[in-house]
């Protein structure tokens, strides 16, 4: 254990800010940790939009399911898939990229590259004593979004993130069993295993809301899971996908 693996282990989202804004050089810290990430090919395949303006964050904080919390807090960060400049790049060297771009498999490096600099981003935020939290609720309209700020071909929002001073803790909430995420050498498709382990980590979950809450909840993993994937949401995110210049191929 070390200060590094101390704030990774200790995340919790926080979705209560001071409405304090940022300074300029903790928005700076958080964007130079975020390119410091881990980049396919050094494809460096996103683009990082940080929103300020009231009316855009307010409009956004809409579009996202009325989450409070993306309207007040001390900077909203939004991270896109960007395979635009590439295509700017290519120009310059009078070569046509244009396969590569509209393939799915470039789509994923597009996707893995801003997840891994939003967690860079997340992590050095709470190394400074920031609050987090991911806001995938801006794919609910995802159009909407794009539009609102200005996204052409080939550049698409994923993914928010919320950063700011935290004026309410949260409790940590306890993650799956190691046992369960990790496999050594095979993936371990053991049924009654998982069924063993997954009955044991609804016990903890329950315990956890049930204390949470004051005992006014108790509700378990699977179930919530279950809940939420029997219903099939933005089955639109293909269309609005491609109709982007992603996926073609």
């Amino acid at each position: 254990m070390n200060e590094t693996i101390q704030t990774l282990v200790n995340h919790r989202s926080i979705r209560k800010f001071l409405d304090t804004r940022l300074t300029e050089e903790q928005v700076h810290c958080i964007i130079q940790s975020a390119q410091s990430a881990s980049t396919s090919s050094f494809i460096q395949a996103y683009t990082i939009i940080g929103v300020t303006d009231p009316e855009l964050k307010s409009k956004l904080a809409s579009l996202a399911g009325d989450q409070p919390y993306v309207e007040t807090n001390g900077h909203f960060f939004v991270f896109c898939a960007d395979l635009r400049r590439h295509r700017y790049a290519a120009e310059l060297e009078q070569t046509n990229v244009a396969a590569s771009i509209e393939s799915t498999e470039k789509f994923m490096v597009a996707v893995i590259d801003a997840s891994l600099a939003a967690q860079n981003a997340a992590v050095a935020a709470e190394s400074m004593s920031l609050g987090i939290c991911y806001i995938g609720g801006i794919r609910n309209q995802l159009q909407e979004v794009s539009d609102l700020l200005h996204c052409p071909e080939h550049v698409l929002p994923l993914f928010g993130l919320a950063v700011g001073t935290p004026s309410a803790d949260t409790d940590l909430k306890p993650r799956l069993p190691m046992e369960n995420i990790y496999h050594e050498n095979l993936y371990n498709d053991d049924s009654a295993k998982w069924m063993n382990e997954l009955r044991a980590y609804n016990e903890t979950i329950a315990d956890y809301y049930e204390k949470r809450s004051g005992g006014t909840r108790r509700d378990t993993w699977s179930g919530q899971i279950s809940r939420m994937l029997a219903t099939p949401k933005r089955l639109d995110m293909q269309q609005i996908i491609t109709a982007k210049g992603f996926m073609h191929r």
